[in-house]
């Protein structure tokens, strides 16, 4: 796992940790140090912590013009034992609709599985989103039928085929 990276190309448009108005505004990262683990198995420094042990993200790109993020995750999607969509709403999205994100792009190819509770964060999220909506992509199969078996794509638009997105 310490070799997936998050997706950089578009640091040439946009740095998280360069925008003021990102949840990770000024944080620091090593190139050389692994330190965030997964379950023990270290991740790439280029991941983001939010709250979660066994979630991470890094916002790729925002345009708080058009009003749109798009984020990239790795790890483990699990809200029955961490509630990792808590951490997420409170930590990084709620931050971002503050800031007129109504918009959400989710990149799940790195999501190994997904444990579900209840839909009720996805609701409020999808409740707080003027216009907007939220759209997965690239989440395994297995990954989004346990999603949707709760129901979260009443909130949430799951493309079935993978894009080439890269």
């Amino acid at each position: 796992m310490h070799t997936i990276e998050p997706y950089y190309s578009w640091r040439k448009y946009y740095v998280a940790s360069e925008d003021s108005r990102s949840p990770f505004f000024g944080r620091v990262y090593s190139e050389f140090e692994f330190s965030n683990t997964i379950y023990n198995y270290y991740i790439h420094p280029q991941w983001d912590y939010f709250g979660s042990e066994t979630l991470y993200l890094k916002i790729l790109f925002t345009d708080y013009q058009l009003g749109y993020c798009i984020i990239e995750f790795i790890g483990e999607w699990n809200d029955t034992l961490y509630n990792d969509v808590m951490y997420l709403k409170r930590e990084v999205i709620d931050l971002l609709i503050k800031n007129g994100v109504s918009k959400f792009i989710l990149i799940g190819e790195n999501v190994m599985n997904y444990h579900s509770s209840d839909d009720s964060y996805y609701e409020e999220w999808f409740s707080d989103l003027e216009q907007g909506w939220i759209y997965a992509m690239n989440f395994l199969n297995h990954v989004m039928d346990e999603f949707k078996s709760i129901g979260v794509e009443n909130y949430i638009r799951f493309e079935h085929d993978s894009l080439n997105w890269r």
